[in-house]
């Protein structure tokens, strides 16, 4: 199957390499990539519809009739939404052509964005932050398969690192436009803002986006049939412990910034604008790194961040040491997600979907034990505790990773004919031999 594959891959290219096709090809690229820039604004749009409630707790819970903390579980019904859909919609969309569920989400985030602009009770408002999750757990799910789709395997890292790029952006600004335009239009002006952008996105999606028809992957059942896959439960461990560990410190970095390090507001924000470009470049720059290494930087990415939270609690009292402690932590931490979305890509290249799903309901379940875990020790035990813990998480997820790593070498695939060694697979990730040996 590796052979025939190759053999189609090779005819492909001299196919594309005629003049004849030179142009046509050029043409369906541009158009690729203009999807890959769509679904980059649909990313942008549901992380700032997302977190927008962040800054707007007050006045929604005013004109509501509810308390702070009630409206607050906005993010949790959002949350717990996004967790359920990213287990299921594999299987319910199962036949259905991606771009029409991709464009039929899209419609859902308008409608979404109307229930909680038009709310007239807390009710109606959580049920329209329920939509947004749904969108969330479906997109997220599909959005590995969907670029695998759009453009070829050695530009899937950098369409995904913009991806991520728009997440990044759209989690630095959201609370700060959403206070923004709640001063100006109120939280309900604020909230109908995701109309007109969900209404471009789905126009911009239905002009870009190519039929794509529904691929059954290895077969039926849940989204938890890849764990029968070698490499996948070590690598499905490693994501839920980093993802652990980066919310049970980053969740607290606020209150660690006022307490410890003893910033004013400004600095304050200033600290965190500068963690989020530093975001920004950091899927940027991954999406180049990938391009050869993959679980070397899966290994050392959450070693880094396990020696940023440990350097924090020594250097925790200068604000200059923790700016730049942060921007480091910024960098890696949001260009991690690119890395292990890529890992997807390679190790489940055939179920991407089912693969995406878990992957979405890992995250969700780990954000959410981070930053209970981390919250709880915060309380008891101040932020050494939960620093250390975050630590240690992340020094976890390092060794989880290097056992996918092996587990993959150990698995490795060699297609055989009569004897003869045509190709050696190297362990996803890895470099690999393209050249044919003899074994005679």
């Amino acid at each position: 199957m590796a052979v025939q594959i190759a053999y189609e891959r090779d005819d492909e290219r001299d196919a594309l390499a005629s003049p004849t096709h030179g142009a046509t090809h050029r043409a369906t690229q541009t158009s690729a990539w203009g999807a890959v820039l769509a679904l980059t604004l649909c990313v942008a749009t549901l992380i700032a519809s997302e977190f927008m409630p962040l800054s707007l707790l007050t006045p929604i819970a005013t004109d509501l009739r509810v308390t702070e903390g009630q409206a607050g579980q906005a993010i949790a019904v959002s949350g717990v939404f996004a967790l359920l859909t990213s287990l299921a919609i594999s299987g319910a969309t199962r036949g259905i052509d991606r771009r029409r569920v991709l464009l039929a989400l899209t419609v859902v985030m308008m409608v979404s964005g109307l229930m909680v602009a038009l709310a007239p009770n807390a009710a109606v408002f959580m049920a329209g932050r329920a939509l947004i999750g749904v969108v969330i757990g479906g997109f997220w799910s599909m959005s590995a398969a969907t670029v695998m789709r759009l453009v070829p395997e050695a530009d899937v890292p950098r369409a995904l690192g913009m991806l991520n790029g728009g997440n990044a952006l759209a989690t630095t600004v959201a609370a700060p436009l959403g206070s923004f335009l709640g001063q100006y239009v109120g939280w309900r002006g604020a909230f109908f803002a995701v109309v007109p952008l969900a209404l471009l996105t789905f126009g911009w999606l239905y002009a870009s986006l190519p039929a794509m028809p529904s691929e059954r992957g290895s077969g039926g059942g849940t989204v938890f049939r890849v764990l029968r896959r070698p490499q996948v439960p070590a690598g499905m461990a490693a994501v839920t412990v980093f993802f652990l560990g980066q919310f049970a410190l980053y969740t607290y970095v606020r209150p660690f910034l006022e307490t410890v390090t003893r910033v004013d507001v400004s600095t304050l924000s200033l600290i965190l604008l500068v963690t989020g470009v530093a975001g920004l470049f950091g899927t940027w720059l991954i999406g180049l790194a990938l391009r050869t290494r993959l679980y070397s930087l899966l290994i050392t990415m959450p070693l880094a961040m396990a020696a940023i939270a440990v350097a924090l609690t020594v250097l925790g009292g200068s604000a200059v040491a923790v700016g730049l402690l942060l921007a480091g932590w910024g960098l890696i931490a949001t260009a991690a997600p690119v890395g292990w979305w890529t890992w997807v890509s390679k190790v489940l290249p055939d179920d991407a979907e089912a693969g995406g799903g878990l992957m979405v309901a890992v995250v969700q379940l780990a954000i959410a034990l981070g930053a209970t875990a981390g919250g709880v020790l915060y309380d008891a035990s101040g932020y050494r505790s939960t620093f250390a813990i975050s630590a240690t998480a992340l020094g976890v997820s390092a060794l989880l990773a290097g056992l996918a790593w092996s587990t993959g070498r150990r698995n490795q695939v060699r297609v055989t004919d009569g004897g003869r060694r045509l190709e050696e697979v190297a362990p996803v990730g890895m470099p690999r031999n393209h050249e044919q040996r003899d074994a005679a």
